[in-house]
């Protein structure tokens, strides 16, 4: 009989492409990962993982048994859904990893509903870049991601994941006081293409946005300088250091000294805000009343733009 344990020990795998960085994810050591492999391939009678120089990767049995793999631990999820429904009482703890605007403008609000609509549930949250929380789900280290669009994310499909959509935002034009464009009502991003840029990091799914849009208008922008931090973007083009396209969520309540802030012309770039859960997790007690709480507040108080 095949143990669920070791089909998870196979996703991980898959997943992080090591069998170093799926014990890490795992909190195990890589031996045990190792051994936990070797008795799921004496299980199944079959070699499920190749390894090489540039990691492991599944061989075409791994994959078979990874497409059921999916389905098992979703019917699982569903299955511990159910006995929590059933078990007297909804009291307990669910984690939640999302970005510092998602923060702001949805979980906390939802935490202030929840207090009052759901007093069992106790809520633990975790600061995550929106490119890095839907792994930590994937991983079970959090019950919960607010997660933003980026390249590379798991698809709408993925048969790991439920997804429910929360809100989209446009990218708003930081601009110096002083900029040649500051007294225009509106921005295009192809008049900022001989400027110095400030951004996020390379790997953050803002970085991706911005520099699609500044692809999308004809250029490769020059990023002089780099912070995930937005109010330090904002800071620096209040220096007169460069142009900027910041999240409209995350210039509310802003200190604007020394800056224009003007919408996109155009199509502007916008991010999609979603969260996100293992499949058959959403109905589990206690985490639908997070997700519920969630999108009641971006229908609410997410203002800024439509839902996604």
């Amino acid at each position: 009989m095949i143990d669920a344990r070791r089909l998870r020990i196979l996703r991980a795998v898959a997943d992080h492409r090591t069998v170093t960085a799926a014990a890490a994810a795992l909190y195990l050591t890589p031996s045990a990962v190792s051994q936990q492999l070797a008795a799921l391939e004496q299980e199944t009678g079959h070699r499920l993982v190749e390894r090489g120089a540039r990691g492991a990767r599944l061989t075409a049995a791994g994959e078979i048994l990874l497409s059921h793999t999916n389905l098992v631990l979703a019917q699982l999820e569903r299955a511990e859904a159910e006995l929590a429904d059933y078990s007297a009482g909804i009291a307990g703890t669910v984690t939640v990893a999302a970005f510092a605007t998602g923060i702001g403008l949805v979980l906390a609000p939802a935490l202030t509903e929840l207090a009052r609509t759901a007093p069992g549930i106790r809520v633990k949250v975790q600061d995550a870049e929106g490119d890095a929380s839907v792994p930590m789900v994937l991983d079970r280290q959090v019950d919960v991601a607010v997660a933003v669009e980026y390249r590379g994310a798991p698809a709408e499909d993925d048969r790991r994941l439920t997804r429910v959509p929360l809100y989209s935002e446009p990218f708003d034009a930081v601009l110096p006081v002083g900029h040649r464009l500051a007294g225009q009502a509106q921005v295009a991003v192809a008049d900022l293409a001989k400027d110095p840029w400030i951004g996020p990091y390379p790997g953050n799914p803002c970085h991706d946005v911005v520099v699609l849009a500044c692809e999308y208008a004809g250029f490769a922008p020059r990023l002089d300088h780099s912070s995930d931090d937005f109010h330090a973007v904002v800071a620096l083009a209040g220096a007169d250091a460069g142009v900027a396209l910041v999240p409209r969520s995350a210039l509310r309540g802003m200190e604007l000294t020394g800056v224009v802030v003007r919408p996109v012309e155009g199509s502007a770039p916008t991010r999609r805000v979603f969260a996100a859960v293992r499949q058959g997790a959403e109905g589990h007690p206690l985490i639908r009343p997070v997700l519920d709480a969630m999108e009641a507040v971006a229908v609410r108080e997410a203002g800024l733009a439509a839902r996604s």
